[in-house]
């Protein structure tokens, strides 16, 4: 084994090592030292606003000391958020940066311990895609702003769990509320408006298509029989009655 290869095979040991230790986190001083900026106003304790790539939460923090930020994957498993651009607000309006706080990042959670027990913490996911999760890390009211031109009313192409929300537009974006939120998670799937137009419009082509086709099948078929009926070929014996015949031949 050459001296190259030993290297290389080390260095893949040393990476699965971390792996699995849970020292290797998506979350970097780099992502962290971000500028993002952010809406302090919101009257929700914890307040998200969706864009294509991205997304920001701003979360009210009520005495607490920390703040554990995780999702659980497909495989049970506890994954840290990938937060990036993370900021502070006092009370009393200042804002300030990531240095601001004792940061603990793993594989599976990363730790945020907030300069002060009151205030606001926000910082940005990274997403893609119709859906959007979050865990739920404080209590009272949430809020999700879904991008604009975007909606969840219809059923079987979107949901929002949990169930006991109401939406309204606010700046041509759907805004869905929640009073509280008794979950560890938020999940919301929804679409384009423009989608369901185009979606209707092929579904009224396939339609139309399908009664174009029907009534073409119906018209050939009365063809046929009518040809049927000159050629003589339809003699209905369905209710023909031997006695109505007559004597055989040669007894009449």
């Amino acid at each position: 084994m050459t001296g190259r290869r030993r290297l290389a095979l080390a260095v893949a040991g040393l990476f699965a090592l971390l792996a699995i230790s849970g020292c290797l986190s998506p979350v970097s001083d780099a992502d962290l030292k971000e500028n993002a900026t952010y809406n302090w106003e919101s009257n929700a304790s914890a307040s998200y606003t969706l864009y294509t790539n991205n997304y920001t939460a701003v979360l009210d923090v009520n005495n607490r000391s920390s703040i554990e930020l995780f999702l659980e994957d497909a495989f049970g498993s506890n994954q840290a958020l990938p937060i990036s651009a993370l900021q502070f607000r006092y009370p009393n309006g200042t804002v300030v940066n990531n240095t601001a706080f004792s940061v603990e990042t793993g594989r599976s959670k990363v730790t945020l311990e907030p300069p002060a027990r009151n205030g606001t913490a926000a910082f940005t996911v990274a997403r893609s895609g119709p859906d959007f999760r979050t865990p739920v890390v404080v209590s009272g009211s949430h809020e999700v702003h879904l991008p604009p031109g975007r909606a969840i009313s219809l059923p079987f192409i979107s949901r929002a769990v949990p169930g006991n929300y109401t939406t309204q537009t606010v700046d041509d974006r759907v805004v869905v509320r929640w009073g509280s939120v008794e979950r560890e998670t938020i999940l919301l799937s929804f679409y384009r408006n423009r989608d369901v137009l185009l979606f209707g419009g092929l579904a009224g082509v396939v339609v139309a298509i399908g009664l174009v086709g029907l009534a073409y099948y119906r018209r050939q078929i009365s063809r046929l029989e009518a040809q049927r009926e000159q050629l003589g070929l339809d003699v209905d014996t369905e209710d023909d009655d031997p006695r109505d015949r007559g004597p055989p031949p040669g007894m009449g």
